[in-house]
């Protein structure tokens, strides 16, 4: 079975890459797939019917006890070989259905083949949870395949509606199942049912399962959703919404059956609701012009009859329920994909418009009849078979008093005598000669276009002769359900009964459903004087229409452009929330420790006054220092209390989140707006206070909270027996908890990859000058050519720059882009300094990179360090020297890292052990001496190019691209020298400074 399901989604992934090279003729081979299942799932016959259940599983989620588990006992192999069966005669019937030219063939084929598998293994499942994802899983696929015309707006209505209205059903089921796998104490479905809990508990939680069911199976009050599918094209109707989905529901019905059906509430609520769902859609269906809709309000009546037999209780009315269940997928698969060849092949549907169609298509009349024979219970098809034994179950219930039986029994009687007038209907519509309507012309079919209803009705005709050998075959289902009440021998299928009183309702319902339908005209003029009546439909849009009101003022109210307001009302909330929490607290700490060293009352005492100064700044740089103060303060505390590692990384991120800062405020006024912190002075103030006094308080209840030792205090005994290290901090990051490490990183480039798509206009690509390469005689020559020229003449107003490609010939220029700069902008000083560090800081950050599994530091700092290499360079340079010190893509070095520690997890996987598993390696080298390595060194390797990245395309966003957008600003373009250039220009281009970063 897993098997099975395998070759579904390997099918739908193939038919999706090779489908649009084999236009519609894919579909035939795409229905390979689900015949072979079909094949398969026969061949598990004799095991099912002998007593055995074949059951394969297949751990998932071992912590929560889920697993994927598929068990086929008779209810799953019925509906498997209805889903697999019916499913490959519709993908052969879409081979001539759709053009070999039309769009999206491929992608509609594989979602087909994805849809029948994810059918497959809800049916089969046996894990509650993992049946709710195949469930959810019909419900997207089923909404890409009505949404196929995407051009149409109904038809994306309709996929929307669907899947809106399908998963809110699914999510209130998943609370059932979740519930019931609780209180049960375990998620096997077939557990569950054969030892169903019970309680208050449970009955909720069968309440909320039903309507995740009924949501699914268009039962009322959910109904609607199924005609507005009719957007989709017919083979979908014939699948989804005869055949496979829509039978999603009424299965789940009948596999909680045996054990919930004397679950309170259970009976009145089948009953009620499918009562009201047949009468309704059979009323419906009589009023439709459009035959694809009389069969769509046809497939909610009768989607109404299942659930009232399939839920009823009893063992006979579960023997005749899934007998109809197999009656219904075939007649109403076969009817829809009638419906599909009289539209392909006469252009309309409209049964006002069609006359004279059966004398010209005399093969596809047989075929309706058969089917129409079958829905309205005619002997011998198979759904008269079936709508025997359903009469017959009810009747016996009604006898005994039983006052659901009565009501369910009534109900059954008066929806087939809508039944049979709504199936005249769609035959006189379809196929009969109109007075005053041309003859339709009815182009010629190929036998393969009809092949696949022929089989479908044939299939109905056929089990109704054979009902009595395949008696036993529905028999091991039905008989683990109890008789009921009454004393009665137990039904069997059979295509004669003799004469009974269910054969004598089923004459009823034939007669007057015929004299129905005689008086169409007057129905029809009933039907019309009280089309005042409220529609279920009316509702969803009315729903829809007050959420998107909704919506829509809340949106107005809330996103109004002001971040002040977007922060108060965050805060505000977080206080409410937590004053609350606290306030249901009753643990508070008896004791409180204010201060261990002296120092830290110092310490808190500058960070408090800087914050206060941030608040009270009106200038935007001075502000953001201000900010700092707090943060190089937390610094200090961390390395008060032992921790240098925290220290280090805490300074760091602080100088580089300052420069961030910087070099954003370089294009924004550099004092605050004149109305900056003047108002609602008093509101920001409570604000600010609340939310400190808040957090004091949650620090204070978390640290006394703790009932007892935490598990971090193993981290160093862990660290080093496990990680190899005596660094705990480093251990954890890239050993103990490397999962998250790795979750953060990606964090980080999704981060840096955002803010750069900000600032970047046209192209996200790596555009930073980088100086040519140059042959040993170009700098030879570069060296000499100043010794031999006369020096340069500088023009009245201007200034005299050497702006060669060259560092040798000029002893000025320290940075390779210095000389692109002009002279009023560049900082000798700076330039000597940055040149004499920037190797050693790069030593520094390696050293860092490597000492920090033992010692402080660690592929984070190490990264920090280094790119404040590059930070310097860039504030003394500007973009050229930064291209000229960064000679790799910011986004090469953001995904090397990211695979490095990607390898660094899945590695240990080929060598038999779980994922991010470390090892470590030491031994005697010559001159070094004693040297340990351990491999989580290369995760450490990994998060240090992730960050010199990360900086780096902070500097090429925010600085470089700034940089350049001035200058087009400016001048109208990017103000750039070609290299090399030997002649000494004037240039008066403002060039970067020591405090704002440069400009070019």
């Amino acid at each position: 079975m897993i098997v099975a399901l395998t070759a579904f989604a390997v099918a739908a992934v193939i038919v999706a890459s090779i489908g649009r090279r084999l236009g519609s003729s894919l579909f035939v081979w795409a229905s390979i797939v689900p015949f072979t299942a079909f094949v398969f799932t026969a061949l598990q016959g004799p095991a099912v019917l002998s007593g055995d259940v074949p059951e394969e599983t297949v751990p998932w989620i071992p912590q929560l006890a889920i697993s994927l588990t598929l068990r086929m006992d008779v209810l799953a192999w019925v509906l498997a070989l209805v889903v697999t069966g019916v499913g490959g005669l519709v993908l052969v019937y879409c081979a001539r259905y759709f053009k070999h030219d039309e769009k999206g063939l491929a992608r509609f084929a594989a979602v087909l083949v994805a849809f029948a598998g994810a059918m497959y293994g809800l049916v089969t499942s046996d894990d509650v949870f993992v049946l709710f994802v195949f469930w959810e899983a019909t419900s997207v696929f089923s909404y890409l395949l009505i949404g196929h015309y995407t051009s149409k707006q109904a038809s994306r209505g309709a996929a929307l509606q669907a899947l809106i209205v399908t998963t809110a059903g699914g999510l209130a089921m998943l609370v059932g199942l979740v519930i019931l796998a609780v209180q049960g104490g375990t998620s096997s479905l077939s557990e569950l049912v054969e030892a169903p809990p019970s309680g208050t508990a449970v009955t909720v939680a069968v309440v909320l399962v039903l309507v995740g069911a009924l949501s699914k199976s268009a039962l009322v009050p959910f109904h609607f959703w199924l005609p507005a599918a009719m957007a989709a094209p017919t083979p979908v109707s014939a699948y989804l919404h005869a055949a496979a989905m829509v039978k999603a529901g009424i299965y789940l019905v009948a596999r909680l059956a045996p054990g919930y059906h004397d679950s309170p509430g259970w009976q009145e609520i089948i009953v009620t609701v499918g009562v009201v769902t047949m009468l309704l859609g059979g009323y419906r269906a009589l009023r439709q012009h459009d035959l694809k809709l009389v069969l769509a309000y046809g497939t909610v009546s009768q989607l109404g009859f299942l659930t009232i037999v399939v839920g009823f209780g009893t063992r006979d009315a579960a023997l005749a329920g899934l007998a109809l269940l197999v009656a219904h997928a075939l007649f109403k698969s076969t009817l829809f994909l009638v419906v599909g060849v009289i539209d392909h092949r006469t252009g309309t549907r409209d049964l006002r418009k069609l006359s004279g169609l059966g004398r010209q298509a005399p093969v596809l009349l047989v075929v309706t009849i058969l089917a129409l024979a079958s829905m309205a219970g005619v002997p011998p098809t198979f759904g008269f078979v079936a709508k025997e034994a359903v009469l017959t179950a009810l009747l016996h219930d009604a006898e005994t008093g039983s006052s659901w039986g009565v009501i369910a029994l009534v109900g059954v009687v008066v929806g087939s005598i809508l039944t049979t007038a709504y199936s005249l209907r769609f035959l006189w519509g379809a196929f009969a000669r109109k007075a005053g309507v041309e003859p339709v012309h009815f182009v010629r079919e190929h036998i393969d276009f009809l092949l696949s209803p022929v089989v479908l009705a044939l299939a109905g005709l056929a089990l109704g002769l054979v009902a009595h050998p395949i008696d036993p075959v529905f028999a091991r289902y039905a008989d683990t359900l109890p008789a009921g009440a009454g004393e009665h021998e137990p039904y069997y299928l059979a295509l004669w009964h003799g004469l009974e009183p269910a054969l004598g309702l089923t004459a009823i319902s034939l007669g007057v459903g015929a004299l129905l339908f005689w008086q169409r005209d007057r129905v029809f003029r009933v039907q019309k004087a009280v089309s005042f009546l409220p529609r279920a439909s009316d509702g969803y849009v009315t729903i829809m229409a007050a959420i998107d009101r909704t919506a829509s003022r809340t949106t107005a109210t809330t996103q109004r452009g002001s971040l002040p307001f977007y922060l108060s009302t965050i805060l505000t909330v977080f206080i409410a929330s937590s004053i609350v929490t606290l306030s249901l607290n009753r643990t508070w700490p008896s004791t409180a420790v204010l201060f261990d060293y002296p120092s830290q009352l110092a310490i808190g005492a500058l960070m408090i006054i800087g914050a206060i100064a941030a608040a009270w700044s009106n200038k935007r740089f001075q502000a953001v220092v201000l900010v700092g103060v707090t943060g190089y303060g937390m610094a200090a505390l961390f390395a008060l209390h032992g921790a240098p590692d925290l220290a280090l990384t805490q300074a760091l991120i602080e100088t580089i989140t300052l420069i961030a800062f910087v070099l954003v405020l370089r294009r924004l006024p550099a004092r605050l707006g004149d109305r900056n912190g003047r108002t609602h002075r008093v509101a920001r103030a409570v604000i600010g206070v609340a939310v400190g006094s808040v957090m004091a308080a949650i620090a204070v209840v978390a640290l006394g909270a703790r009932p007892g030792e935490t598990i971090s205090g193993a981290f160093p005994s862990l660290a080093v027996d496990g990680g190899h290290g005596k660094n705990v901090v480093n251990v954890t990051l890239v050993d103990i908890r490397g999962w998250d490490t790795m979750g953060e990183i990606a964090v980080l480039i999704v981060a840096a990859t955002g803010v750069a798509s900000l600032v970047f206009i046209t192209s996200r690509a790596d555009i930073l000058p980088r100086p040519e390469r140059r042959t040993r005689a170009q700098r030879f020559m570069a060296r000499v050519r100043p010794l031999r020229e006369p020096a340069p003449v500088v023009p009245e107003g201007g200034s005299a720059v050497q702006i060669g490609d060259s560092t040798e010939g000029d002893r000025r220029a320290w940075l390779l882009a210095g000389r692109k700069l002009a002279p009023q902008n560049r900082s000798i000083l700076l330039e000597v300094v940055v040149r004499l560090i920037f190797h050693a800081i790069i030593i520094v950050s390696i050293y860092l990179l490597f000492a920090g599994h033992n010692t402080p530091g660690g592929g984070f700092a190490g990264g920090l360090v280094a790119g404040f290499a590059f930070v310097a360079r860039y504030l003394a340079g500007g973009r050229y020297e930064l291209g000229a010190a960064a000679p790799l893509d910011a986004g090469k070095l953001l995904g090397a890292g990211l695979l490095t520690v990607a390898a660094t997890a899945l590695v240990p996987l080929f060598f038999g052990v779980d994922a991010l598993t470390s090892t470590w390696f030491e031994g005697e080298l010559p001159l070094l001496g004693h040297l340990e390595f351990v491999t989580s060194t290369f995760f450490d390797i990994g998060v240090y190019l992730v960050v010199v990245g990360l900086v780096l395309d902070v500097l090429r966003s925010l600085g470089a691209e700034v940089d350049r957008q001035e200058e087009e600003d400016a001048f109208g373009h990017p103000s750039e020298v070609s290299e090399p250039v030997d002649e000494t220009v004037p240039v008066s281009v403002s060039g970067p400074t020591p405090t704002d970063g440069g400009r070019a």
